[in-house]
């Protein structure tokens, strides 16, 4: 019997943007299990081109908001944030905010769920 291989196809967006801001709140508590990261009121995912971009969004999080990081990627962009509702949403606005103004990048809508 053979074994089906995967294959995993990464993209890469031109430019300098946030190419997904997402807020969950009140997540099943499984997902904090299979994510392996500590419970909480809500989760904030975000993605960065460029990936190194990551690093200064993780920075903003923790210092504009009571959260945690609860993933973060320089080789693909991904960030996770853990707080409550209130805190990822102040981190992910602040984060939109820094990185538009500052450093010209194109902000993304953060959307809910």
């Amino acid at each position: 019997m053979s074994e089906e291989k995967k294959r995993f196809i990464q993209e890469f967006v031109p430019g300098k943007q946030l190419t997904l801001s997402h807020l969950i709140a009140n997540p099943d508590p499984d997902m904090f299990q299979k994510l392996g990261i500590q419970e909480a009121g809500a989760l904030g995912i975000m993605t960065c081109t460029p990936s190194e971009t990551v690093i200064i969004a993780g920075d903003l999080a923790t210092k504009s908001a009571n959260v945690k990081l609860g993933f973060l990627d320089r080789f693909t962009g991904s960030l996770v944030i853990v707080g409550s509702v209130s805190e990822v949403e102040m981190a992910m606005l602040e984060i939109n905010r820094f990185l538009s103004e500052m450093l010209g990048y194109t902000p993304s809508k953060i959307t809910k769920s």
